[in-house]
């Protein structure tokens, strides 16, 4: 697969100026502070996972189980991506931040604070664990241009964006950590940007209070 910088070069920078770089005064509306992370109450899930739990999910839908019986990674997080040796963006730059849920059945939904509803601010993934309280992510997002054209007055699409995360959930449950890429591509399947770096995520629960999310 090709990478043509030059030629999306006007489709670039809308999304650079959308997904990546939001100024900090626009990215703390609904506690989606791009400067701190979120302080979430903490839980504490039962880490062990018997024999027995393990040979009980037999069915293909539950292969995903295998090192999560406790279902520790399951809940809604406040989560914040930093970037780390991506081309053009200096190391320690927030990239974006947000809200997800992680569900039992291996799905999840993120809602991004670093990007405009009509760029696109809602996207879903897929999970598995991989170790034990250690996960792989694969998630996609639809990304527009929202820069209005003759031919297209409510923007443009730009095409798919694809994030993968690695993540380690923090022995008492309530935090994780991890790396993440980003790869915007257009309909051809061109790669338009990539973009990379860490991850960090802090539970919410029913006992979490806004003051801590800002």
């Amino acid at each position: 697969m090709k990478i043509h910088l030059r030629k999306y070069a006007p489709a670039l920078g809308a999304f650079v100026a959308a997904l990546l770089l939001v100024p900090a005064s626009q990215a703390q509306c609904g506690g989606i502070n791009l400067k701190t992370l979120a302080g979430g109450a903490a839980i504490h899930p039962q880490l062990a996972a018997s024999g027995s739990q393990l040979a009980r999910y037999g069915s293909p839908a539950d292969q995903y189980r295998g090192w999560d019986d406790d279902g520790a990674i399951v809940g809604f997080w406040h989560v914040k991506f930093i970037s780390e040796e991506s081309t053009g963006i200096p190391d320690g730059t927030p990239v974006d931040a947000g809200y997800s849920q992680w569900h039992s059945d291996g799905t999840e939904i993120m809602n991004s604070g670093g990007r405009a509803p009509i760029t696109s601010d809602f996207c879903l993934g897929v999970w598995k664990a991989v170790s034990y309280h250690s996960y792989k992510l694969n998630h996609f997002a639809t990304a527009w241009d929202p820069t209005p054209t003759t031919q297209s007055p409510n923007g443009t699409l730009l095409g798919p964006a694809q994030i993968q995360e690695q993540i380690k959930l923090d022995a008492d449950g309530d935090s994780f950590t991890g790396t993440f890429t980003i790869d915007q591509y257009d309909e051809s399947g061109d790669v338009l940007a990539h973009v990379q770096g860490n991850i960090t995520g802090t539970r919410i629960t029913v006992d979490t209070a806004a003051q801590s999310i800002f």
